[in-house]
This record gives structure tokens, C-alpha cells and sequence, in this order.
């Protein structure tokens, strides 16, 4: 078997295994509701994908750069989940969609200009999430509408993460850590819910999936932490698990809190 027929190969074999994570995750969304919906969605179903491919073709202070500059671009994508809420209540969604994903660009084209430290990106986070999720709180309720899938729904959404995987791989060799960590961050499972769901709900039902996001979001930028430091101090496969373990426990907690106030409430 020739080289390049042997990266093709494995190329569409991470694609299909990306693109599974996506469909059950997806299937998962649509049954749950709004909160656990979007408790998934911020779980690392794209991220998590690139990395573990970026692990297996480069070494720990590759992945560990790569976190650096996923990190900033955590913050630029509640940003973006807060410009598509604010313009989602009265706008279609070319402009709302379109809006929010010429911001994320604008400031992930400014974030990889920069070298980054851990302490600079803890801190761009503290500072995005302090400011966006109180702004986000009064879009979380909304009342949902029966979301009927239609075919293309999970195909699309598995195709935009098999594509996002097939960029990274295929270009983090020559555009470097730094480039790889921007672009493993890219929201596609945010694209995808603003995409499929506006045109069929609407955009404040919509837009509620993405304010309860907020603080899912926010323990994912915990786990892109957790996975540097851990990555320098004991490799790559260790550091990825000990990041998914962060995505996992701060989710089930965020749930657990939800479902203890809501029996207080009662």
C-alpha cells in the first residue's frame, strides 16, 4: 500500500470515528431538552476528536502548545454564543448565524497572533465568562417546540465534524501547534445547532439551548487547562483523559445542582 493511500485511508477512518461521537451525541441532544442538550453539546465532541488524532501524530509538547492557544479561543466562542443569543431574539439566521461566526473569527485571527501562558488565558476566560454569562441568564428559558429531525439533521452535523478533523490533521504537520489549537476549537456543534434548529424553532428557542450552555462552556476551559499541565507533567494520553474526566464531572455536577434546586424549588 502506497503512503498516501495509507493516509487517505486513516484520514477517513478518524473522520468516521469523529463523525460517530457526533450522531450519538446529536441523538442525545434531540431526546434530553434544552439543559441536558446543551450540557452535551459543550462536552468535547469536536475538540476531543482532533486531539486525540493530534496526540497520535505529534508528541506532548506539541499537544500542550496546541492547549495554549485552544484556551483564548474558548472565551471567543462564548462570545460568540452571546452575539448569536442577542441577535437570535429578532434577527433570521443569516444574520444572527452569520454575525456571531464573523466575530469568533475576527478575534480567533487575533488570539493566534499571540503567544500564549497559561495565566493569560485563565484570565481572558475569567474576564469573557464574567461578562457574558450574566448577560446570557435571561435568555435561558424559552418554551421549546417539538423538533421533528429531518434526514439530513445528523449527517450534516457529523459532516461538519468529519471535515473540522480532516483540516486539523491533515495541516497541523505545517501550520504548527499554535494554528492546530485554534482550529480544533472551532464551535461546530454550536454552528450546527444555530443552523438546523433557527430555521425550525426559531431563534429564541434556540438561542436558550446556547445560554444554558454558558456554564458547560465554562468547564470546558477548565478541561483545555487541566489537559496542558497535565500533558507537560505526565503525556499526552494521560493528559487527554484527565481533560475529558474534567468535562465529565463538571457537566454531571452542573446537572446534579440542577436537579437538587429543582426538587428545593418544588
Amino acid at each position: 500500500m502506497s503512503l498516501d493511500l495509507h493516509f487517505i485511508l486513516i484520514l477517513l477512518l478518524r473522520m468516521a470515528i469523529a463523525a460517530g461521537f457526533v450522531v450519538s451525541a446529536s441523538i442525545i441532544t434531540e431526546r434530553s431538552g434544552p439543559v441536558i442538550g446543551a450540557l452535551v453539546a459543550t462536552l468535547p465532541i469536536s475538540a476531543g476528536p482532533s486531539y486525540v488524532f493530534l496526540a497520535i501524530d505529534h508528541d506532548a509538547a506539541f499537544i500542550a502548545q496546541g492547549a495554549l492557544a485552544s484556551l483564548p479561543v474558548n472565551a471567543a466562542t462564548i462570545v460568540l454564543g452571546l452575539t448569536y443569543v442577542m441577535l437570535a431574539q429578532r434577527n433570521n439566521l443569516l444574520v444572527s448565524a452569520g454575525s456571531a461566526v464573523a466575530v469568533w473569527i475576527v478575534l480567533a485571527s487575533i488570539i493566534r497572533l499571540f503567544d500564549w501562558s497559561l495565566t493569560a488565558g485563565l484570565a481572558v476566560n475569567l474576564v469573557a465568562f464574567g461578562i457574558c454569562i450574566p448577560l446570557l441568564a435571561k435568555y435561558r428559558h424559552a418554551k421549546m417546540p417539538l423538533v421533528t429531525r429531518r434526514w439530513y439533521d445528523i449527517p450534516f452535523r457529523a459532516s461538519l465534524v468529519a471535515t473540522l478533523v480532516a483540516i486539523v490533521v491533515s495541516t497541523s504537520g505545517w501550520v504548527g501547534p499554535r494554528v492546530s489549537g485554534v482550529i480544533a476549537l472551532y464551535p461546530i456543534v454550536f454552528t450546527s445547532i444555530m443552523v438546523i434548529l433557527h430555521p425550525r424553532i426559531g431563534g429564541p428557542p434556540t438561542a436558550a439551548v446556547l445560554a444554558n450552555s454558558a456554564w458547560g462552556l465554562l468547564g470546558f476551559g477548565m478541561a483545555i487547562a487541566v489537559m496542558h499541565v497535565a500533558v507537560v507533567k505526565f503525556g499526552s494520553a494521560i493528559g487527554l483523559f484527565l481533560a475529558l474526566a474534567t468535562c465529565v464531572t463538571w457537566n454531571l455536577t452542573l446537572w446534579w445542582s440542577g436537579r437538587r434546586r429543582q426538587r428545593i424549588e418544588a
